[in-house]
């Protein structure tokens, strides 16, 4: 039998590849490309998440993302990875619903404009389900442009596109603020009329009968990135999940690997680290040193990881603003500090555990960034900055000795949201996970002697394996919160009642013995933010806890929500039952970090309750709780696998029962959630445990 299920598995696998094969030799039509780019790989592909239809694809030097919502408040956006811009269309509100069908005849692109630039981009034929559209706002630009329009910031004055009218076919453009590049978006009413009043408002208008039938055509002449093809990206040993792959691939250059379309169409140092770990098993070599190379690449003299970049128009807006000349050079943030603290853990991976070729290794450690540092030299700096940060709660072990987000600052680590961490200073994952995970994986690194060549003074390696061992032992303990039993069933039989659900599977799930959690953080005074959280999913793949903190991280988790996370439709990331009402209010079903589902922290779980398993020191007793809890885990990471490339989703409750609803389409939501993802990809590599007999 075991044998049948693996042939099968090598089927589906070799199926998969097929059909990329041939999607692979596919030539396209795209108008000017070159002969090169027009061999290139044609990646297309499209996907739905509730009223919002999603269109990818990508050709040599064409990388394009149209994004149709449909709804009261219609919208067009095609967003491009290269300099992370896009156009858009905002129309009025309309009477009734307006619905936006499929994306037909989409092809690469590329026009030359009359000062020898080049534009990249796509055109494509689109209907829509209704009688006529009114013109609010063209928005041509940064894709943080067109963001910060989205939450009701206005437009720039600069930034205002041109329009021509050419009968049935309106064109809006204009140069970018350096008046080089530039952005062009073209709408032709293919049946029907494009019709300019005597106040300039603008109306695309159906034939009456028919449904209205648009020829779209969106360029940008910012910098294309260079791809990273599918048969480059991923060894024999990754699922084989089609849409998981196209979105993987869509988001991955050699460059860079991106966060996320359509919002965050450019490099974030966290997400890549966290993705490139977890995806490890299945990445080539050079695609994992992409990912990696480019976060030493960004490296401020301080060692520090940047979290995100301003590149392209938004950084000409970055350095006009700070009245600085006008250049298109990358405007880095350092505002986060959970990256720099994963920088350590996660090389330490790459580098000792996973039998990557010595050679390889020293040739990595070897090359240049752009400053002419070598990457072993960048990564002594990271690791300088992580000892000094962390010698004054090695020296005296008190919650105001443990690293706090910046000054000024609600945010500092993935929870990046204003409210995420419920106004705590200093960060639960931070401190009791990647602090001492940085330090262990520093001294692990200078014991093995492949950094020797990059340091002076290697003394700095023996203190960070001293320093590692007081953290670990002193920092989880002061995030840890107890609750007796009598407080926490009032608590849960309330909060579910606020939401609509029944009570009875959590209040089923405990007994008559206090409950015992980490914290999602801690305030300036090092009092706990009582919110449930789920990043035990760190400890479980980057600590080994002793078998009493495992078995009170993950019953705190697993239990049934608003006892625990778990929920029909996903593990929430953070449940305040047990918080105080006004704290509540942030951390809703409606709020970007609150108690929601995102698709990366379930694998992150899961490949951790895998790592755990794989010890040989837990009892028996503890092993089976193990497997139990693995096995509801993959429950509903099979419930959720259609959008398990989403960022994020949410819930409603309809009858008492929890319904899947997509983020960011539901009144309360904050933002919206991005159809495709790159850390939402990482099942490729963390599949399901064997069915046990």
């Amino acid at each position: 039998m075991n044998l049948m299920l693996c042939m099968k598995a090598r089927q589906r696998v070799l199926l998969v590849l097929l059909f990329m094969l041939i999607t692979s030799i596919i030539i396209g039509g795209g108008r000017g490309i070159a002969a090169e780019s027009a061999k290139a790989e044609i990646l297309n592909f499209a996907l739905s998440r509730g009223k919002i239809h999603n269109a990818f694809y990508r050709q040599g030097p064409v990388a394009a993302h149209t994004v149709l919502t449909s709804g009261l408040k219609p919208r067009l956006i095609v967003a491009f990875p290269a300099g992370n811009s896009g156009v858009s269309l905002w129309f009025k509100k309309q009477a009734t619903p307006t619905v936006w069908h499929t994306v037909d005849h989409m092809t690469a692109v590329t026009e030359t404009t009359a000062s020898g630039e080049l534009l990249h981009g796509i055109t494509a034929e689109i209907t829509v389900d209704t009688a006529q559209l009114t013109l609010e706002k063209a928005v041509l630009g940064s894709v943080r442009t067109i963001r910060n329009y989205m939450h009701g910031v206005g437009l720039p004055a600069a930034l205002t596109s041109s329009l021509e009218r050419r009968g049935n076919r309106l064109v809006w453009s204009r140069k970018g603020l350096d008046h080089r590049g530039g952005y062009k978006l073209s709408l032709e009413v293919m049946d029907g009329a494009a019709i300019v009043d005597v106040a300039n408002e603008i109306t695309f208008r159906a034939v009456p009968g028919k449904t209205l039938r648009l020829r779209v055509l969106a360029l940008t002449g910012d910098k294309p990135l260079t791809p990273i093809e599918s048969a480059e990206l991923l060894n024999d040993k990754a699922a084989p999940d089609l849409l998981s792959r196209q979105v993987l691939t869509f988001l991955s250059y050699k460059e860079k690997m991106l966060a996320g379309s359509w919002r965050f169409l450019t490099y974030f140092g966290r997400d890549t680290l966290l993705s490139v770990r977890l995806l490890q098993s299945v990445l080539q070599p050079e695609a994992m040193e992409a990912g990696l190379g480019s976060v030493i690449e960004r490296l401020n003299d301080n060692g520090e990881v940047a979290h995100e970049e301003d590149i392209g128009e938004f950084a000409l807006l970055q350095h006009q603003e700070a009245e600085e000349p006008l250049s298109r050079r990358p405007v880095y943030d350092y505002n986060m500090i959970d990256d720099d603290y994963m920088l350590p853990a996660i090389m330490a991976h790459y580098l000792l555990d996973d039998e990557t070729d010595p050679a390889r290794v020293e040739a990595f450690l070897a090359r240049k960034t752009t400053r002419g540092e070598t990457y072993g030299a960048a990564l002594m700096a990271n690791f300088a900055f992580v000892l000094k940060s962390a010698t004054p709660f090695a020296q005296a072990a008190v919650a105001s000795h443990l690293i706090s987000i910046k000054d000024g600052s609600k945010v500092g680590d993935w929870r990046d949201s204003q409210e995420g961490l419920g106004g705590g200073t200093y960060s639960y994952n931070v401190n009791a996970i990647f602090v001492p995970a940085a330090l262990k994986a520093i001294g692990r690194l200078g014991d093995s002697g492949i950094l020797h060549a990059y340091v002076s003074d290697k003394a700095i390696f023996a203190q960070a394996s001293s320093y590692a061992r007081i953290w670990r032992a002193q920092a989880p303990g002061l995030f840890k919160v107890v609750l007796a039993a009598a407080e926490v069933k009032a608590k849960v039989t309330a909060y579910a009642a606020s939401q609509g659900i029944s009570a009875a599977p959590a209040l089923a799930s405990l007994d008559d013995a206090p409950v015992t959690y980490y914290a999602l953080a801690l305030d300036r005074q090092g009092t706990a933010i009582p919110v449930l959280q789920s990043d035990i999913g760190y400890m479980m793949l980057f600590d080994r806890p002793s078998e009493v903190e495992i078995m009170d991280a993950l019953r705190s988790i697993m239990r049934p929500f608003p006892a625990g996370l778990m929920t029909p439709v996903g593990l929430v990331v953070a449940n305040p039952a047990f918080a105080p009402q006004a704290l509540q209010q942030t951390f809703t079903k409606g709020n970007y970090h609150g108690a929601v589902i995102w698709s990366w922290q379930q694998a992150l779980l899961a490949e951790g309750l895998k790592r755990q398993l794989s010890r040989d020191d837990l009892s028996s007793d503890v092993r089976k709780v193990l497997i139990k809890y693995q096995r509801d885990l993959w429950v509903v990471i099979n419930e959720s696998e259609k959008v398990r490339t989403s960022e994020l989703w949410s819930w409603q409750a309809v009858e008492g029962r929890f319904v899947y609803a997509p983020f960011g389409q539901e009144r309360g939501h904050t933002t919206e959630s991005n159809a495709a993802q790159l850390w939402s990809t990482v099942y490729l590599a963390i599949q399901p445990p064997p069915v046990s007999k």
